[in-house]
This record gives C-alpha cells, structure tokens and sequence, in this order.
C-alpha cells in the first residue's frame, strides 16, 4: 500500500510517522513518504502517482486547491471546503477533505464535549480555515470569521454562515490558520489572549503563536493525529470492496 504526502515544506510533517504506525496496527504492508513540491506542481504530480501505482496521497500547503483538478470526483467536504487533503486512486481519483474533522474532534476532545453551541473564531480563509468553518457549521457552532481581505472574510462568513470579527464579545475559542509569519492586529491579539482555548492549527517549528501571545496555545498536533485518522480510514474504507 504505497502512500505520500506532498507539499512544500513538508520535512516537518508528522504525517509520516503517524501513518506508518496505522499501517503496523492494521498489519498491513505498505509505505509512506513526504515529496516536497512548490507551488504549480500539485496537479501533475497527483497524476504521477497514480500512474506509479499509489494508493492514496495527503496533501498539504500549498497545493490543497491545485488537488482539485485531476480529482474526478469530490467528497462533500472538498467541495465545499473548495480543497483536497486526502486522494484515493481507484477506479476514480477522488478527493476528500479531513482537515474539518481533525479540528472539531481536536477541540471537543480538549473540551470533553461537543462544539454545539460554542462560539468559535477561526483566523484565516485559506483551505484549511474554509474546511473548518464548514464542519463547525455543520455541528451547531456560532463561528466567525477574521482576516485581513474584508471581502474574502465576507465571502466565507457567507457561505458558511458565520459572522465577521466582533469588536466586542469575542468567541471563547479560537483557531488560527494564519502562517507562522503573519503579522496580526491589536484588537485580534487581545481576543486570542481573552479566549478560553486558542488552537494553533501549525505544529513543530512552525508553531510559533504561543511565544507571540505568552500564553498557552493548543499546537495542530492533536488536530494533526485527527486528520489523519480520517485520511487513513477514508482509504481503508475504498479498499474494502
């Protein structure tokens, strides 16, 4: 069972590590490997790979909207996310998205209850903040939304009904998105130091949120292992047959 990851930068990825360990659970023979490749390149490799027989890819930044293309067919959750994370190469390529998933089962195993009802801020509304605005509105959350184009904000506060940022009452939760590097607000720096829980969706050295803020910050590992639980029973189950 031949697996990758691409994206670029992936010699951080924990992925690797976590999906060795699910094929030795399930005895099942097979490998993983990280490919590092930019920006561009994500579609025509998907199609190397699967005409060098893989059986399924992960994908991660950048290349989560260029996965779309050579996708025959899409999940609901890649459709609305507008992104793919996760290909099975059978008789269809298809895409999928857990990125969703692994954050809401992230943060309700942190809080030891549901999502329903709470309200959530996620920063961002690149591929991975749009599949999560879609799986919390799916559970019942009040979410909102922030980032620094106002019409990018709109347009996905619209499509998953959620609110831009409040000025006052900001959500108790929070998911940052945003990449190591991005340079935030006052305002927005003072709702993360207020929020109950901030989930960091970076891990490693790429996690940087907690020594900006000085405060505890939940790292994207959790999410992380989450995710690709998903990803890998998401092959298995296409296997089955």
């Amino acid at each position: 069972m031949k697996l990758a990851l691409i994206g670029d930068p992936v010699a951080h990825s924990g992925s690797p590590g976590l999906h060795r360990n699910f094929l030795e659970e399930n005895d099942i023979e097979g490998s993983y490997i990280a490919l590092r490749i930019p920006r561009g390149e994500g579609a025509a490799t998907i199609r190397r790979l699967r005409a060098e027989g893989f059986v399924g890819c992960n994908i991660t930044y950048p290349l989560k909207e260029e996965a779309l293309a050579p996708c025959e067919r899409l999940t609901d959750e890649a459709r609305r996310a507008e992104a793919v994370n996760t290909i099975f190469f059978g008789n269809q390529t298809i895409g999928a998205n857990t990125d969703g998933i692994g954050a809401r089962m992230a943060i309700e195993a942190l809080l030891d209850e549901p999502i329903a009802l709470k309200r959530v801020g996620v920063l961002g509304y690149g591929a991975t903040a749009r599949a999560i605005l879609a799986e919390l509105h799916d559970n019942d959350a009040y979410t909102f939304c922030w980032g620094r184009n106002a019409a990018r904000v709109g347009e996905a506060a619209q499509r998953f009904e959620a609110k831009t940022w409040p000025k006052e009452n900001p959500p108790e939760i929070i998911v940052s998105t945003l990449p190591p590097e991005a340079v935030i607000p006052d305002e927005v720096l003072s709702a993360l130091q207020r929020a109950d829980l901030v989930m960091d969706v970076n891990y490693g050295s790429r996690a940087t949120l907690g020594r900006t803020l000085a405060r505890d910050v939940v790292l994207g590992d959790a999410m992380l292992e989450a995710q690709a639980r998903a990803s890998f029973d998401f092959w298995l189950a296409h296997l089955a047959p």
